[in-house]
């Protein structure tokens, strides 16, 4: 018997399904007792995570997305709206975008490049539920570098054997094709280093994709400055594959990202809105 695919129902009401926010230093996951709750908690997340994009200094002009597939309804994905600052991103001002770039809710534009790259990266990895990307200071910098990151770092071995190059840039991304190109390069792997563009992160959550985002730009920073200062040693191959088991699991970056979230519900909890 084949699964069907319930159509979607708009307007999405993403004001429902809200529950309590966690304790600040819990890392106990929350449990959610219904699709609406899962969607609100989730575009919660989604919505910090501009926040801490802008607070770590991702934001450049329109350039950089995180998106977020719907747990209801899996060929369709949130992302910020086009044009719009970092740190001026509630819930409310999420969009919902189809597999084939329309803008099914929302009062703004989707941003041409996000849809491209990650509409395909949603498709070609069902276990992809967030992605994110941005202009960061030290990821495209490593980027023009056209090489992988090295285990040097405690950090840097959670990126071990777990992350690609894809070194066919061609211009901004506009088109799927590239997005498939992209996806392809990807395979199962976390991340990829998109060269001379930046950095690009997934996740089982949209906790763990950003908090990979974050980790990832802070282990090329440590990287450049070390080449610049001597000779690099790197971590062996066994230590290093120890240690991504250890720091670079699903687990692992979710966890990291909680103490982050608990920060921008304190320093400004206005995304809630």
């Amino acid at each position: 018997m084949e699964n069907k695919v319930e159509e979607i129902k708009l307007p999405i009401d993403i004001s429902k399904g809200k529950i309590p926010q966690k304790k600040k230093g819990s890392l106990v996951p929350i449990e959610c007792k219904s699709m609406e709750e899962l969607r609100r908690y989730s575009l919660e997340r989604l919505a910090c995570g501009f926040r801490l994009f802008s607070h770590f200094g991702y934001d450049e002009g329109i350039a950089g997305h995180i998106t977020l597939r719907d747990p209801e309804y899996p060929d369709y994905f949130w992302v910020n709206p086009f044009g719009m600052h970092f740190n001026q991103i509630c819930v409310s001002d999420l969009i919902l975008v189809d597999k084939d770039g329309n803008v099914v809710q929302g009062d703004h534009l989707v941003n041409t490049a996000a849809f491209a790259i990650h509409s395909r990266l949603h498709d070609a990895r069902p276990d992809v539920n967030a992605a994110a990307h941005s202009h960061s200071m030290y990821g495209k910098t490593f980027s023009t570098l056209g090489r992988l990151l090295d285990p040097i770092t405690q950090d840097s071995c959670a990126f071990f054997e777990d992350h690609v190059l894809f070194d066919d840039y061609t211009g901004v991304v506009l088109e799927t094709d590239e997005g498939d190109r992209i996806a392809a390069a990807l395979g199962e792997n976390r991340a990829a280093i998109l060269k001379n563009h930046g950095l690009l992160t997934t996740g089982k959550s949209v906790d763990a994709a950003v908090w990979a985002f974050l980790s990832m730009d802070r282990c090329c920073q440590s990287q450049l400055m070390a080449e610049n200062s001597g000779q690099v040693e790197l971590i062996k191959d066994d230590v290093a594959t120890l240690t991504k088991s250890q720091v670079g699991s699903e687990e692992a970056m979710w966890a990291s990202f909680q103490p982050l979230y608990d920060l921008m519900l304190e320093k400004d909890d206005s995304f809630l809105n």
